[in-house]
């Protein structure tokens, strides 16, 4: 007993050493060498933020990239409250959502494939990024109400197109919040990086 004890006693005085004190000197100090990556990657314009790197929002409007849809809260996008439905490919809630945005996305452009990350929402709700076959189906959509070529959005979507981390993990990619924030900057809207 008396061992038992001993080892108790030590094994409190270790983990409290290395988690209390260790371990968040590390983390601060770390935090402090990429503060930006710390603080959520904030994207600031005119000293406003207008949203981070890392997060979703909902963007809605015809000029506007759309992210995939979310069901992080009850409208989606909730960074307090990240996840999935868990819905499976049964559940008659999901069926009818993914036939309404299927809907849309085949009026929006008749006849083209739709991507399946514009139907389908990430395990978190909040992917701040789309494939770029995602980008490429609302290209039209984009040019035609901000009075562009396809061409010059196309551009902007290659220009910020990120290849796969470190050459081979995960897939190509495009963040949405910086493609809309880019074309408001080359052809300022009344919303001017402004979810809405």
């Amino acid at each position: 007993m008396k061992k038992n004890l001993i080892t108790s006693i030590l094994y409190t005085v270790v983990t409290t050493i290395l988690l209390g004190l260790i371990y968040p000197v590390l983390v601060v100090g770390l935090a402090r060498i990429w503060p930006n990556q710390a603080n959520g990657q904030l994207i600031t314009r005119n000293g406003v933020v207008v949203g981070s790197r890392i997060i979703a929002q909902p963007f809605v409007g015809p000029q506007y990239f759309h992210p995939r849809p979310s069901a992080a809260g009850t409208n989606g996008y909730d960074a307090t409250n990240s996840g999935g439905t868990n819905w499976g490919p049964t559940n008659q809630k999901l069926i009818d959502r993914v036939k309404g945005d299927v809907a849309t996305l085949q009026a929006e452009n008749p006849g083209k494939p739709i991507p399946v990350d514009l139907i389908t929402a990430s395990g978190s709700g909040l992917d701040p990024d789309i494939t770029p076959a995602a980008a490429e189906f609302q290209v039209p959509r984009i040019a035609k109400a901000r009075a562009m070529t396809e061409d010059a959005v196309r551009k902007v979507v290659q220009e910020h197109t990120q290849g796969r981390q470190f050459g081979f993990f995960g897939e190509a990619r495009v963040n949405v919040l910086e493609l809309n924030l880019v074309l408001d900057s080359q052809l300022p809207t009344k919303n001017i990086g402004q979810a809405k």
